[in-house]
């Protein structure tokens, strides 16, 4: 199966000085969706297992969609520190338990039913509470509670939305300015709030694994490759990040 893989140094000098920055993000473009699937796979158990032997645990937290969903399901194949690993969510909609749009329903059906993930080592987002902004400073000290103050997460999966968004940090929301809390709370977007990690805990994760797919991504990953700072996914911290895409997203 071909694969190209190759650091990818981006430079910003044309920019307004607020917006001068350099990043340096590895990229590797496979061949289809299953082949992004399996390789974050491959990675998220590497570092897993690096985590483990350094720190005694490993904290990750991952976006949905259904690359990353694919993902958690070929994670169980994997050699992975389960008894050791905590996982979170990026994001999620505030939606009723088990509906389809939650991105915990398909969590829970990627890995507890795939992996001996212990249940209480998966940290859902308490979306269903009445009072929200309580529930996000509750979920935010979880993230104390197992990664330190402030809390540094092993690795964070995100993926990369049609207009820029990625988490559920979307454009134009006051949730994009929030600097003095992790966890976040949107306006309405796509028919859903949505509850969210904020970029300062994002750019303080250990590593950043990126996964995207599909035609409709190629503008927004090319100006995210590019370091575009006006879309939401290009002010995430890449000095740490791998990005794993398809052909399709690559526009090759």
């Amino acid at each position: 199966m071909a694969m190209r893989n190759r650091g990818h140094a981006i430079r910003v000098l044309d920019k307004p000085a607020a917006h001068r920055y350099e990043i340096t993000m590895k990229i590797e473009v496979l061949a289809d969706p299953e082949s992004v699937a399996r390789r974050g796979a491959a990675l998220v158990a590497a570092a897993a297992r690096a985590a483990v032997a350094e720190r005694g645990q490993f904290l990750f937290a991952v976006s949905g969609g259904h690359t990353p969903w694919q993902m958690l399901r070929f994670l169980a194949g994997e050699d992975m520190p389960w008894s050791k690993t905590h996982v979170f969510q990026v994001d999620e909609r505030v939606a009723p338990p088990g509906d389809p749009d939650r991105n915990w329903t398909h969590l829970r059906e990627s890995l507890l039913v795939n992996a001996p993930l212990p249940t209480n080592s998966l940290h859902a987002m308490p979306v269903e509470d009445d009072d929200l902004e309580t529930a996000a400073k509750r979920y935010a000290a979880v993230l104390v509670a197992l990664a330190g103050t402030p809390p540094t997460l092993d690795l964070v999966h995100l993926g990369l939305g049609p207009d820029g968004h990625t988490a559920s940090l979307v454009p134009d929301d006051p949730v994009l300015d929030m600097t003095a809390a992790d966890v976040g709370l949107t306006g309405i977007y796509m028919g859903r709030r949505r509850m969210t990690l904020t970029f300062p805990v994002l750019d303080r994760a250990r590593a950043i694994l990126w996964l995207t797919t599909g035609t409709d991504k190629a503008d927004m990953l090319r100006r995210l490759r590019d370091g575009d700072r006006t879309i939401p996914a290009g002010r995430v911290n890449g000095a740490r990040a791998t990005l794993i895409c398809d052909a399709a997203a690559a526009g090759t």
